[in-house]
């Protein structure tokens, strides 16, 4: 076996094909390996992100609900009495229904970055190791 000068390992060429298929297999392993760790984190991100926008979402449908209530509760005042109390209920209700669309816009934009929920991330880094072995192969 050739030494090259002043390194301890043989040079490529001069390993056996056996070492060279064992130190491929090992590499891929390790690869496959990050690629998989780096997939899981970026779904947890996306998820987080997901239910933060799902909860936003769900926290504008239940103020809609209190401003339907106060706007139910200023029809009932203003045919009852026809005084200041229903103009009060009617500004409350459309407060809480202006709260509540800001909040679903909110949520939907949270929801919107989330998507898609695919690695993407780990997709094209994958993408990329095939295509470097791919290369490497033809040399």
């Amino acid at each position: 076996m050739k030494h090259t000068a002043g390194a301890g390992k043989p040079q490529v060429q001069d390993r056996p094909t056996g070492e060279l298929v064992k130190q491929l297999s090992e590499q891929v392993s390790a690869l496959v390996r990050d690629e998989l760790k780096l997939a899981g984190l970026e779904m947890t991100r996306k998820g987080k992100r997901a239910g933060a926008g799902a909860g936003l979402l769900g926290g504008g449908g239940v103020v809609a609900l209190y401003a339907a209530g106060c706007l139910l509760a200023s029809a009932i005042i203003a045919i009852g009495r026809v005084v200041a109390p229903w103009l009060a209920a009617l500004i409350v209700g459309a407060a809480l229904l202006t709260v509540s669309g800001v909040m679903a816009m909110l949520g939907k934009g949270r929801l919107r970055t989330a998507a898609p929920v695919i690695p993407e991330e780990a997709v094209t880094g994958l993408k990329a190791d095939v295509q470097e072995i791919r290369e490497r192969g033809r040399r």
